[in-house]
């Protein structure tokens, strides 16, 4: 082995992903999440343990690329339409759980008996979830573009916001005058107006041309984004913010372009290869010498981060006006503290705030909360069902933010058809059941798609599928097939419990896409399962027998009856491309 690595950073690198192979496809098999492994392999080859990869300047240089192109393909999919839906209410809970958690959370630290600068520092550290573990499931999970989905996405972007603005503030404290901290706020603010200004100039007067200009090639475009994120994100280092913002903001500033999706499709797979090294960087960084007395208050601090912090989000949530099980969904995305936390502690380290058992502290809550969070989001729509009736003391009597696009549309009084979810083929569907004379109605979670639908004049209805109570509110009693086109079978698994719970007498149909979903939902007793990809295999094999069908038979009726034998010398002729249209 050591012959082998004696080579340098190539072979590191060849039995670093050799090893991320073989313990992505162990958790892969056992149903866990791959970025798990991957956190294990860093701390097994890493320092802490076997030490075999000493190539941590490039693994870290690697990793940091990955976090520039996993913020930036955030960026790039809010655009401003989603921030001014989305805007007050991730502000509101982004601050209301940073609040909450430096203020609770420097009261149970200095009960434990820690210093007042290390309760500062370890409290202010748990309110940074991480945006990159977070994003990873939720879009792993199709649940990105949902309503919780990027309510946390703009909650998390707070909190990333908040971390350049603790840094900076805790820098400042070097000096302990007050002159220092009004200098730091006062070239901060000035900082963020020239950034609006300049962004602001770009998006309407430059990128719009250059990104037109970039997109007669696609590999032009993809070196383009790349460009441009990491570009700006050493600009955003630069100015005193960070690379995770300058990305970020640099996929912002695309995100109202024409060429956003095509860019973020040819990313997806440069960001899931780049994220693998974040992973193996954040387990090589974990240093267990200092974890020893740690134990106790790393429990302790855990179950408040892992139990509070959602609990402050669905009450803020609830507050204005969310159903609970949107605050539930959103809550459990700040289950966890962010790989910042541990960077943060490390720098108060450097500026002699802090000695290293914060650090220890830190990291191990760090790596508590990070699997254990992992596991709350994968299986959140299970967990919700199990906790649901004792969620609603965080729903208003009325959640009027969400009854506002739930009103009922152009619908049909008394429709024969429902259709749950309308994606591509949950839409297409309903309009095509409609051309046929179907009276239809059509149901999302998403307020954006049901606004658009509305506009076409499509007769659909907001609301929550895995509802009882909303269920009730639709015209369940004369609808003849509810059909579901929700991609996870858990999901799927509590409309089929809601749909009992309302009474629904019908028959139900479901969409799929593998055939463990399909034979799950056959085992619940669902009447038909429709497999796009198959259906569409078998419509296209049934068309082309029926084309070549035909094809021959107009070939036999002209073949004439006594048709001269060619000559031997010349080949007969093949028949014209346009025979038998």
């Amino acid at each position: 082995m050591e012959a082998f690595l004696s080579h340098g950073p190539y072979a590191e690198f060849a039995l670093l992903l050799l090893i991320s192979a073989v313990a992505g496809a162990v958790a892969v098999r056992l149903r866990q999440p791959v970025l798990i492994a991957y956190i294990v392999v860093g701390i097994v080859v890493g320092p802490a343990l076997l030490g075999i990869v000493n190539a941590q300047e490039e693994v870290a240089l690697l990793a940091e690329i990955g976090v520039t192109v996993l913020l930036f393909v955030v960026g790039l999919k809010l655009d401003l339409h989603h921030i001014r839906h989305i805007g007050p209410v991730a502000l509101a809970t982004g601050l209301g759980q940073l609040a909450f958690t430096i203020v609770f959370g420097f009261a149970l630290i200095v009960l434990m008996g820690k210093s007042l600068m290390e309760a500062l520092y370890v409290a202010v550290a748990l309110t940074f979830s991480s945006t990159i573990i977070v994003v990873k499931l939720l879009s792993d999970k199709r649940e990105l573009d949902s309503l919780h989905g990027r309510i946390a996405v703009g909650f998390l972007i707070v909190q990333d916001l908040a971390v350049v603005l603790a840094m900076m503030a805790m820098s400042a404290l070097r000096g302990a005058r007050e002159a220092g901290l009004l200098e730091v706020g006062g070239s901060l603010l000035l900082r963020l107006a020239l950034a609006a200004v300049l962004m602001f100039l770009l998006m309407r007067f430059v990128l719009p041309v250059l990104v037109h200009s970039m997109a007669r090639s696609q590999e032009l475009l993809l070196i383009f984004a790349i460009a441009w994120g990491t570009g700006l994100a050493a600009l955003g280092e630069w100015a005193g913010f960070s690379k995770e913002a300058g990305a970020f903001m640099a996929g912002f500033s695309l995100a109202s372009t024409r060429y956003r999706e095509a860019m973020n499709a040819r990313l997806t797979g440069i960001r899931d290869f780049m994220l693998l090294f974040f992973f193996i960087d954040l387990g090589a960084q974990l240093d267990f010498s200092t974890l020893g007395d740690e134990v106790w208050p790393a429990v302790v601090l855990s179950v408040f981060v892992l139990i509070g912090n959602p609990l402050i989000v669905m009450a803020i949530m609830g507050y204005m006006g969310y159903r609970k099980r949107t605050g539930f969904l959103a809550g459990l995305t700040v289950a966890q503290i962010s790989e910042f936390s541990i960077v943060f502690v490390a720098m108060g380290i450097t500026l002699g705030h802090v000695g290293v058992e914060a650090l220890g502290l830190t990291t191990l809550v760090g790596l508590v909360t990070i699997m254990m969070s992992t596991y709350m989001i994968l299986f959140s729509h299970r967990l919700y069902e199990k906790l649901a009736p004792w969620l609603g003391v965080f729903e208003r009597r009325k959640p009027f933010r969400e009854l506002a696009v739930e009103r009922p549309g152009r619908s049909a009084r008394h429709p024969d058809v429902i259709v749950f979810g309308l994606g591509r083929y949950g839409a297409r569907l309903m309009r095509q059941l409609r051309t046929a004379g179907i009276d239809v109605l059509g149901v999302d979670f998403d307020p954006e798609t049901i606004a658009r639908l509305r506009k076409l004049r499509q007769p659909v209805r907001y609301g929550d599928g895995e509802d009882p109570a909303f269920l009730e509110s639709l015209p369940l009693d004369d609808v003849r097939w509810a059909i579901t086109t929700f991609p996870q079978w858990d999901a799927n698994r509590a409309f089929l419990n809601a749909l009992k719970e309302a009474g629904f007498r019908g028959r139900i149909a479901g969409v799929v896409r593998d055939d463990m979903h399909e034979e799950a939902l056959a085992a619940a007793g669902v009447a038909r399962v429709l497999n796009p990809f198959n259906d569409a295999a078998d419509y296209a094999a049934r068309s082309f027998a029926a084309e070549i069908a035909f094809e021959e038979a107009h070939e036999a009726e002209r073949e004439p009856a006594d048709e001269p034998a060619p000559p031997a010398c010349q080949l007969p002729a093949p028949p014209s491309p346009t025979q038998g249209d």
